[in-house]
């Protein structure tokens, strides 16, 4: 969910025009109309865009969408202005709350139901309040959350409440054993639910390679060129979905030829925003590569991995960072995203959604946003 560097990928060198900022709507409940899977379209700058912003009234990213009760619900970060500077750890990402969106369909209307959770309200807090995801079960909805402690070190933090839409109320600590952002969480058919969680620069997953925290020279602890590359973390949660029922542990990803990748690999290797899906009895595990801008996906027979990589999901949006989420609605799958359309400035991003399409054999088709 991060931006690391003010650049934007080679492929997308077009001079980004900003638009104006649309005035925020915290707390009230606001409808826009979006136009999501329309055929390309140029706004005002000319540039084209497979689909269209899903809302235009506040910047919101890291799209984690859901279908509880045959709804669509979004769970993004909501991007805001902070005139920060930019940096490789992100410090200018200092998100301080979450809007929920909803919408009954594909292309229908979009609802924001303001504030569901803020900063101010979850005790451990420090700052920057980055990708969430959500799950359901026995009534109740969990959020899960990264953020930064009063230590400044990342952890998954979890609130709950009776609605998709909140508010949120969080727990008083994080979730022992978490680490790191991004988490993304996954419900399988026999009813077991498990974490993903990771990502690497300011995300500091690299932090962790010992086992434990480690702040001192955070860029010399990420593997060298020739080093095997950092995989995300993942675990199983209890029946309460509070915690852990088992030690976190290290998702594996492989190339085609069985042997993992290369720290120096950045095309290939696991970077951020991880997200599992199953289709067809196969386990779909999409990742961002950072610094390349590429989505892309690995699949295995089993939600803890290995995971054998596949292709390119899509090609780079416009602006820097990439992070996605895949869910089955009526009967197709749509990829949700974002880029930075409404802005031209890479930490100040809109959501998106398009269909996803595969082959007869199950293949991801690759994307051009």
């Amino acid at each position: 969910m991060l931006l690391h560097k003010s650049i934007v990928s080679a492929s997308l060198a077009v001079a980004l025009l900003p638009v104006a900022l649309f005035s925020a709507c915290q707390n009230k409940t606001a409808e826009t109309e979006t136009a999501a899977t329309a055929a390309p379209a140029a706004d005002s700058t000319g540039r084209k865009y497979l689909a269209q912003p899903l809302i235009k009234d506040i910047y919101t990213a890291d799209p984690s969408a859901h279908v509880f009760n045959g709804k669509i619900y979004i769970y993004p970060s909501h991007d805001i202005e902070t005139e920060m500077p930019e940096n490789d750890n992100g410090d200018h990402f200092a998100m301080r709350d979450y809007h929920i969106l909803s919408m009954d369909s594909i292309g229908g209307k979009v609802t924001d139901h303001g504030v569901a959770l803020d900063t101010k309200d979850i005790p451990w807090a420090g700052r920057q309040l980055w990708a969430p995801d959500a799950a359901y079960k026995n009534g109740t909805y969990y959020l899960y959350f990264p953020l930064k402690d009063k230590q400044d070190v990342f952890r998954i933090g979890v609130a709950t409440s009776k609605s998709p839409t909140g508010p949120f109320k969080a727990q008083p600590q994080p979730m022992a054993g978490s680490l790191s952002i991004d988490p993304a969480v996954f419900t399988d058919t026999d009813g077991k639910t498990y974490m993903y969680m990771g990502g690497i620069w300011g995300g500091q997953l690299q932090r962790w390679r010992t086992g434990t925290y480690d702040a001192s020279n955070p860029k010399l602890q990420e593997p060298g060129p020739k080093e095997t590359a950092l995989g995300p973390k993942m675990a199983r949660l209890s029946d309460n979905m509070l915690s852990f029922a088992e030690p976190v542990k290290e998702v594996q990803i492989l190339g085609q030829d069985g042997k993992p990748f290369l720290s120096g690999d950045n095309t290939h290797r696991f970077f951020e925003g991880g997200w599992l899906h199953k289709y067809n009895g196969k386990y779909y595990f999409s990742y961002s590569t950072g610094d390349t801008h590429l989505l892309v996906y690995a699949t295995g027979t089993s939600p803890y991995g290995p995971f054998t990589y596949q292709g390119v999901i899509m090609n780079p949006v416009e602006g820097w960072t990439t992070h996605h989420s895949i869910v089955e609605v009526g009967g197709k799958w749509y990829i949700f995203y974002h880029d930075t359309q409404l802005s031209g400035k890479t930490w100040l991003r809109n959501v998106k959604v398009t269909e996803l399409k595969r082959t007869p054999d199950g293949r991801i088709e690759t994307i051009n946003p």
